[in-house]
């Protein structure tokens, strides 16, 4: 394969890539941006999530972002809830055809979610507004224990990966 200048290939070898590096990372994901800075317009990345992760439900409304994933590899659980930390609704994503197909989903700002991943990893494709800033980048949900709080965080993962079963 040719090396051209300006263009990024997505495939197995940058898969296993970044999937190494999540394997390495105490959060069990890892991000590949394809923008070039935190300042780009749009974000463009991988997010790599290995099972066991915590994503700490969180939505983008201040400023407000939307937000679209698309399963590439393997299953994740996107999880929308209400102000309560309720779940309103659970899409399952990927490729485990008991599941249908439904590869993605595109979200509004201001809406609560988390992903869980159902596989052994997932691979999604992620586009979301820039600029990142880290101080507003997203609101985190009062209701959901910090990724600090590991037992907690453990907790209320299993809750969730159990209700998918």
């Amino acid at each position: 394969m040719l090396n051209v200048p300006n263009v990024q290939v997505i495939d197995e070898q940058l898969f296993d890539e970044v999937a190494a590096r999540a394997k390495a990372s105490a959060r069990l994901r890892m991000n590949h941006n394809f923008h070039g800075d935190a300042t780009a317009n749009p974000h463009r990345f991988l997010n790599v999530l290995l099972e066991g992760t915590y994503i700490r439900p969180h939505r983008h409304l201040s400023p407000p972002k939307s937000e679209a994933f698309i399963v590439l590899e393997g299953c994740a659980d996107l999880i929308i809830f209400d102000e309560a930390g309720q779940i309103k609704e659970r899409y399952s994503l990927g490729q485990d055809g008991n599941r249908g197909k439904v590869w993605g989903i595109d979200l509004a700002p201001g809406v609560w979610h988390t992903v869980v991943v159902t596989s052994k990893r997932a691979v999604c494709y992620e586009v979301k507004p820039g600029p990142w800033d880290p101080a507003s980048d997203k609101e985190f949900a009062p209701w959901a224990p910090r990724e600090e709080e590991s037992t907690a965080a453990a907790e209320f993962l299993n809750r969730l990966v159990a209700e998918a079963c």
